[in-house]
């Protein structure tokens, strides 16, 4: 299967801006994209749809890692993807340019944060997402009994259209 993840221009730099903000504490911002779904064929479309920042108060102090969320960080995303019925990416930025990748930390914690997405919402796969100041890479879980693989295509949806292979 092929994964497309496609997100609006604006919608990107959007997220590229807030989560270059600083934080009192945190080496870094994260927060939260809800995405549509669409199967074609043997293709599966994930549609960035909006996005969440955790908020300020929802990050606890701790130097091993660049941010981490409280409980109510994952709740409220949790409880997002309940409500709407979307599937849920986790996103934070590595800056600078090219292809990033996930940090030794992140590939540690992502399945943990994924598969609670799993517990609430089976039927939505749902990811992890890392950027930089002009691409992005990505792994996406089909279920919660899979590992996470990494998504095939990235699409910047603008004039002129961005698009790049995630593998």
């Amino acid at each position: 299967m092929t994964s497309w993840f496609k997100i609006t221009r604006q919608l990107l730099q959007a997220i590229r801006h807030d989560l270059a903000r600083p934080h009192a504490f945190a080496h870094e911002r994260v927060g939260f994209i809800s995405a549509s779904l669409s199967l074609a064929g043997n293709d599966l479309l994930v549609l960035a749809r909006t996005y969440r920042p955790v908020a300020d108060d929802e990050y606890l102090p701790d130097p091993s890692v660049g941010a981490m969320m409280g409980p109510e960080a994952i709740r409220k995303a949790l409880q997002w993807a309940l409500s709407d019925g979307v599937a849920i990416f986790h996103v934070h930025t590595h800056g600078g340019y090219g292809r990033p990748g996930f940090s030794g930390i992140d590939l540690t914690e992502q399945a943990k944060l994924v598969t609670t997405f799993f517990q609430i919402t089976r039927k939505c796969p749902h990811g992890v997402l890392v950027l930089s100041d002009n691409s992005a890479y990505g792994n996406i879980w089909l279920d919660g009994k899979r590992p996470g693989e990494p998504i095939t295509r990235f699409v910047e949806v603008g004039s002129p259209l961005h698009a790049w292979s995630g593998i």
